[in-house]
């Protein structure tokens, strides 16, 4: 018996056991009720309360900008551009860091956006923090060491480069009073919130809560990003 006719005579006989049991069960809803309580139990842990003040606030409360955290010797900056840019042309001399100009989709807008390294063009391309740092601030993060939120302002997790008219758009907004354009990624910028602020221990609001848990009904087998 060949491996594709085993494997059909297994699935065969789970379905039967199944349909004995009164339970309809396939396989894409035993991965959507995985993933989808994996992402409920996490936003679940996550506490809600109202925004704190935003007093004390400033970029300085969260290190320099753009540290060489992970020390390869590159600038967060120009390690996130390397990531999440294609067709990369690096600066000669640089190992590999000083990006000088690449290709970048978009994610909050599905756009193809030319990225050049210039005075004039670099802001075309900016680096986004998923959960901003005054939001950060105000739902929790003053509570965190300098070092803690230095990490923070530099963790992969937490940064996308995106078009750079968004990303000013977007400002310090939440979930409930900014979403991507693109609404085939609003459920994936929401997950990734959810994922730095249960990293760094941050709550959420609770208009923030509501928007989050209510777009991520609509696509249940969306992974909490690592």
């Amino acid at each position: 018996m060949s491996f594709k006719t085993t494997s059909r005579a297994i699935t065969a006989g789970f379905a039967a056991l199944a349909v004995l049991a009164g339970v309809s069960i396939t396989s894409s809803t035993a991965a959507t009720t995985t993933t989808s309580s994996v992402l409920n139990q996490v936003i679940e842990k996550i506490p809600v309360k109202g925004r704190a003040p935003k007093t004390g606030y400033s970029r300085a409360q969260f290190g320099q900008a753009w540290a060489d955290v992970n020390r390869n010797g590159c600038d967060t900056r120009n390690d996130i551009l390397a990531r999440d840019l294609t067709g990369i042309i690096f600066k000669v001399g640089t190992h590999n860091c000083v990006v000088l100009s690449g290709l970048l989709i978009d994610p909050y807008s599905g756009d193809l956006i030319h990225f050049l390294r210039g005075q004039a063009t670099s802001g075309l391309v900016q680096i986004d923090h998923v959960v901003s740092l005054s939001n950060a601030w105000q739902t929790g993060a003053f509570k965190l060491t300098l070092d803690e939120r230095t990490h923070l302002a530099n963790d992969p997790l937490n940064l996308l480069a995106v078009k750079g008219v968004l990303n000013s758009q977007k400002s310090d907004g939440d979930a409930a009073t900014w979403l991507p354009p693109l609404k085939s990624y609003r459920c994936a910028f929401v997950a990734r919130q959810v994922a730095v602020k249960s990293r760094f221990k941050l709550w959420f609001t609770a208009a923030e809560k509501t928007m989050i848990v209510s777009i991520l009904s609509k696509c249940p087998n969306q992974l909490l990003p690592k």
